[in-house]
């Protein structure tokens, strides 16, 4: 038996993917830690794994930070530069005291002393990726927050869009100086990029999305193992399908579902009520997942209805369309669904999947800006009068069932013990 730690930040699409492959090791009679928000605490011990808390210890509550953090244009730079940097020390003590005694840690891609934390203890470290948008591939290159206009420079070569990587790169780089700093604290080489080089791990990284949203490039970094989707999705600690919700299901012709996430619902704005207002211009039954830290919103009816948490592999196969911010956790439960997707993406990798959904033929996006009852019901009503985008959300989700996305991550974690 192996002790693995599993450390991650961030949202359920961050937690649960590492919850898929706790779950799995542990029933492959290993030892297994969660690493993380201390809040997941008592999800993590529903499961029967060990937690060890992960700082830094942001309060959920706090919605002004969230909204920043989902902010197109401030999302990235609050997250890394306001939320993450000014922790790091915090962040290394962590995950070295989780780390003691273990065999090997794989790790989320924004926690950023794993590298430092191989380099002082020589623990066996993977690294992991759920996006595409997170490995910078110039071969298939990714659509920015606030830069969705530069897909229309797809086609062009390869050298265009390394270029454009190098000026990104060129742009953000005195981010890094709290980083630096912290590396010459513990005596280490200062000059690993934390975001485009240096969290990647050179024994192995884990890239844990479908190959229908992107398949492997020449440019990834090597070595990197695709695996498919590492599905969970709270059912087994608090995210209970409510027998409400089942009732309403069973009742009628599938509805459309209007979700956030887990992230972006902090800072929903208009979209339950304008959804809601979509659903009765359109005359469907709806179901809104509206989040724990939201009021109902009003305007629910015995045809509309709401509930602050559903799990999405009991409901999505059942919706007609989902209407949903394009964060990658949710992205992948509607592929596997098979239905037809309405994408409002926020920032981060939402603008990118929000695409590559799009060029697949399975989704429609509106912008933010532009999510109005109107807009919102005349692009569900193009995709549902369509037959093509359920046809190819079909064919998506044929493919998504043949690769085993926790199983192949789990063989290639044991076959690095």
């Amino acid at each position: 038996m192996a002790k693995i730690v599993l450390s991650t930040i961030g949202s359920l699409g961050d937690l649960h993917p590492k919850l898929a492959l706790g779950i799995e090791l542990r029933r492959r009679g290993h030892h297994v830690v969660i690493n993380s928000w201390e809040g997941y605490a008592e999800k993590v011990a529903m499961l029967g794994l060990d937690f060890a808390p992960l700082r830094p210890s942001h309060d959920p509550f706090d919605r002004e930070l969230m909204r920043e953090a989902m902010d197109a244009w401030k999302g990235p730079e609050t997250i890394i530069r306001r939320m993450l940097f000014p922790y790091l020390r915090e962040m290394y003590e962590d995950v070295i005291a989780a780390c003691e005694g273990a065999d090997i840690l794989v790790s989320g891609e924004i926690v950023f002393v794993a590298r430092s934390v191989m380099e002082k203890t020589g623990i066996k470290w993977i690294s992991t990726s759920l996006a595409p948008f997170s490995m910078f591939s110039s071969h298939d290159p990714n659509v920015f927050p606030t830069a969705e206009w530069m897909d229309v420079f797809r086609p062009l070569p390869t050298g265009f869009h390394r270029g454009l990587f190098g000026l990104m790169r060129l742009t953000i780089r005195h981010w890094y100086e709290p980083y630096k700093e912290f590396r010459r604290e513990l005596g280490l080489d200062p000059a690993p990029d934390p975001v485009f080089e240096g969290k990647y791990s050179d024994r192995l990284h884990l890239a844990m999305f479908s190959k229908v949203l992107m398949k492997p490039q020449p440019d990834w970094f090597s070595p990197t193992m695709q695996t498919g989707f590492c599905f969970y999705d709270g059912e087994q600690d608090l995210g209970q399908m409510q027998p409400a919700l089942e009732d309403f299901l069973a009742s009628g012709k599938p509805p459309i579902v209007f979700t956030l996430g887990s992230a972006a619902v902090m800072d929903p704005r208009d979209f339950f009520d304008e959804s809601i207002k979509a659903a009765k211009l359109l005359r469907r039954r709806a179901v809104l997942a509206y989040g724990i830290f939201n009021e109902p919103p009003k305007g629910l009816t015995d045809d509309i209805v709401g509930f602050e948490y559903v799990p999405y592999s009991r409901l999505f196969p059942r919706a007609a369309c989902v209407v949903h911010q394009g964060g990658v956790g949710t992205t992948a439960h509607v592929l596997r669904a098979g239905v037809p997707h309405l994408i409002m993406p926020y920032s981060h990798d939402q603008p990118d999947n929000a695409a590559r959904c799009r060029r697949l033929g399975v989704a429609e996006v509106i912008s933010r800006g532009r999510y109005k009852a109107e807009t919102a019901a005349s692009a569900i009503s193009r995709i549902l009068d369509s037959l093509s985008y359920a046809a190819i959300a079909k064919r998506a989700a044929a493919i998504i069932a043949t690769e085993d996305g926790i199983k192949s991550a789990c063989d290639a974690i044991e076959a690095q013990l």
